[in-house]
Order: structure tokens, then C-alpha cells, then sequence
């Protein structure tokens, strides 16, 4: 039985997360103690407790402290299932979250899968679905795996009520070298609004013409008619020969379009200037597809402790070696090796 301190490194979700992938994928069991405990509200919130549950029915497995609020959760995988799913998270908590949970273990089952996830699709502090289909899945696919997601309605914080559909066709996962992007090919701010004034949007891509130099035919408002809820996302996306990055901001009550949009085109500068073709957020996720292909390498902009988290959590469960060096202030190179 692997034991894991969930307080450790970021001390948020992401152990339990990746904990759960890879318990799935090696059929390790593992014992969590202090789950969250870095986050105000510690212990297992709605979203987190949807993926527990998501993942015991991917591996059929036994489960002590599974409940909302728990600290302390005893995973125990038996087998792994390939078929037809539908997970709901209930509130606006992420479903994009409950996804990345279960889908390492998928890509490697004995059958094709079908997911239908509810819940969040666009949150604070999680991938958004945009995200996952234009910077992660054509990863996954270029590793060897079909993933397809389809976006039926799109759920805001606070109000939720998103659903999507993803397939999965299993394949083994290769090993993936991303030295450099290339040549940048498109580049497109999108402001998404629901139940949002024209105007809000409007701003928020001026902001983004006036920080990056992008031009107006490369700017533009998707207005979202069937949300439950209101909301407002402005994400940014970079395509490259190679890869392609997604950054993301979410409009807030209280806080102006010209900040949000300033938030989200910093941080794409950042990623624009260091040449890198990995950013941080895709970084994380990258580098567990890696670590299960047991061999690649990219570079991206120092690891945050999200990453760091990540390396600590592989150690438990894979027998993997997984080098950072610097080569240069703003860039680090990743590389995953047996």
C-alpha cells in the first residue's frame, strides 16, 4: 500500500488527481492522508469526490473515505473497464478535472470508452474545455491514442450545467520530443460571454490588441446562447508548426475587463518571448503522458509547484527517471527516460 502526505508540495487537488491516474494505470492501491490541506476548504470537495468515484468505476475499485469533506481516502483498483460513462459533478465544479483523472488509464484499456461529463467547463483554476481540445488532445493523439471531444453546453462558474462528450480509442502511448514550437501560424483571442454585457468583451480584446500588438481580424466575441448561467471567459490561443498553447482569464464580478484581459496577455507574452513551446499549465499534464510513455522531452518556463507536485507523485507509483535542467533564466528542458 503506497502511502501519500496530500499536503505536501502544492498541497491541492492535483495529488490526488494524478494519484488516482496512476493507481488506475499500474493497479497500485495507495492511502492519502491531509487531502487539500493547503487549500482553505481542505478535505474532498464535490468536484474531487466526483473524481474518486469516476475513477472507482474505471477500476472497479474499493473505496474507504470516499464522502465530502474527507481527509483521508484508501483507493484499492482491481480491474481495469473500458465502456460507456457518465459522470456528473452536480455543482460547477470542474468536469474537465474529473476527465484528466480517468483518461491516462483509458487510453491504455483493452476497449474503446465513451464519457459523457457534466458539470464545469470553464473555470477558475482548471482547464478549460477549450484547452483540452486544442492544446492537450492533439498531444494525446500524436502519442498514439484517438481522443475526440465534443462540447454540447458550456458551464460557467458559479452556476455550472456544462456537458460534454469525449470518445477514447486506446493505443500505446509513444515518446514525444518537443525541443521548439516553430514558426507561430495563428494567433486568436476569443472573449466568451454568456448573459454578459457586448461591451465587457468588446474591452477585454481592445486590452488584448493594445498589450500584444494583435491585430482586430484576430480578435473576436463568441456570444454562448444555451448556458445556464452567466459567465465570461477570454482565452488566447497560439498555433505553432509543433504545438499549440491555450492561455485563459475569467471575467469576475468586481473586476475589469481591462485586468482580466491584462492578466491572460502577460502571460501569453511571457511563453511568446521565452521561445519555448510547452507553457506551464500544459506542462503538468504533458509530462504524466510522458511519464507513462516512459520516455520524451520538451521545454517550457520554469516548473511551478503544480509541476513539482507532479514529479513527486510520479515517484510513488513509476519507476521513471524525469530530469529539469536549465538552459537558459526562462527556459527549462524536461526530459523522461526509463
Amino acid at each position: 500500500m503506497i502511502r501519500i502526505d496530500g499536503s505536501k508540495g502544492e498541497g491541492g487537488g492535483q495529488v490526488l488527481r494524478t494519484s488516482l491516474a496512476l493507481s488506475l494505470v499500474t493497479g497500485q492501491p495507495f492511502e492519502m492522508v491531509n487531502i487539500r490541506a493547503g487549500r482553505s476548504k481542505p478535505g474532498l470537495l464535490r468536484q474531487h469526490l466526483t473524481a474518486v468515484k469516476a475513477a472507482a468505476a474505471v477500476g472497479d475499485a474499493e473505496l474507504e473515505g470516499a464522502e465530502l469533506h474527507s481527509k483521508e481516502l484508501t483507493f484499492r483498483p482491481k480491474s481495469l473497464k473500458s465502456g460507456e460513462y457518465h459522470f456528473a459533478v452536480g455543482t460547477a465544479g470542474s468536469a474537465t478535472l474529473v476527465l484528466q483523472t480517468v483518461l491516462p488509464a483509458l487510453l491504455s484499456a483493452s476497449g474503446p470508452s465513451m464519457l459523457v461529463l457534466e458539470g464545469g467547463t470553464h473555470n477558475p483554476a482548471a482547464p478549460p474545455f477549450d484547452f483540452l481540445t486544442k492544446a492537450y488532445l492533439p498531444l494525446v493523439r500524436q502519442m498514439g491514442p484517438s481522443v475526440e471531444a465534443t462540447l454540447e453546453r458550456p458551464g460557467f462558474f458559479p452556476a455550472g450545467g456544462g456537458k460534454f462528450l469525449v470518445s477514447v480509442e486506446p493505443a500505446p502511448l509513444k515518446p514525444l520530443h518537443l525541443p521548439e514550437r516553430g514558426k507561430v501560424l495563428r494567433r486568436q483571442a476569443t472573449a466568451m460571454i454568456s448573459q454578459v454585457p457586448f461591451e465587457v468583451a468588446k474591452r477585454e480584446l481592445e486590452t488584448v490588441g493594445r498589450k500584444l500588438g494583435w491585430f482586430p481580424d484576430e480578435r473576436k466575441v463568441e456570444e454562448v446562447k444555451h448556458a445556464v448561467g452567466p459567465g465570461n471567459a477570454l482565452y488566447l490561443e497560439v498555433e505553432s508548426e509543433h504545438v499549440t498553447e491555450v492561455f485563459t482569464a475569467f471575467g469576475e464580478k468586481g473586476v475589469r475587463a481591462e485586468s482580466v484581459a491584462e492578466a491572460v496577455a502577460e502571460e501569453a507574452r511571457v511563453y511568446l518571448e521565452a521561445g519555448v513551446p510547452v507553457g506551464e499549465h500544459l506542462c503538468d499534464q504533458l509530462m504524466l503522458l510522458l511519464a507513462l510513455a516512459r520516455g520524451g522531452s520538451f521545454r517550457t518556463l520554469p516548473l511551478d509547484g503544480h509541476a513539482q507536485t507532479q514529479l513527486e507523485t510520479f515517484a510513488h507509483f513509476l519507476d521513471v527517471k524525469v530530469s529539469v535542467n536549465e538552459v537558459s533564466p526562462q527556459v527549462r528542458e524536461v526530459r523522461v527516460s526509463c
